[in-house]
């Protein structure tokens, strides 16, 4: 879908150390995230760069992996050289298990 210029990561291959940054939207987000993800909606984005860390990897998600590889590639655009997509999005990470959390009091699922 998208050229080699995009890195990607699979969910097994995300550090505990890594900065999540999922970029679907509120009510994705709600429905089920990863538990350590820091929640800024795609369109966000560019006014919210600063917020952003360069100094260490960051993985961005979506829930497939196509609107995360559009960030990934804006932001290594914009001077980000750490960040990675993760492939499969959060479809993939709850697939392989890894935990997902609700915001709204209700079992997690993915959108």
């Amino acid at each position: 879908m998208f050229g080699p210029q995009v890195p990607s990561v699979t969910p097994a291959q995300v550090e505990s150390s890594a900065y999540l940054l999922d970029v679907r939207e509120p009510e994705e987000w709600q429905a089920g995230h990863a538990p350590d993800a820091h929640h800024m909606p795609m369109m966000e984005v560019p006014a919210r760069l600063g917020e952003i860390p360069n100094d260490t990897e960051v993985v961005v998600v979506c829930r497939s992996g196509g609107r995360s590889g559009q960030v990934v590639s804006y932001l290594m655009g914009n001077g980000w050289d750490n960040v990675r997509n993760l492939d499969g999005g959060m479809q993939a990470w709850a697939g392989e298990g890894r935990e997902v959390v609700s915001e709204n009091g209700q079992p997690a699922h993915i959108l």
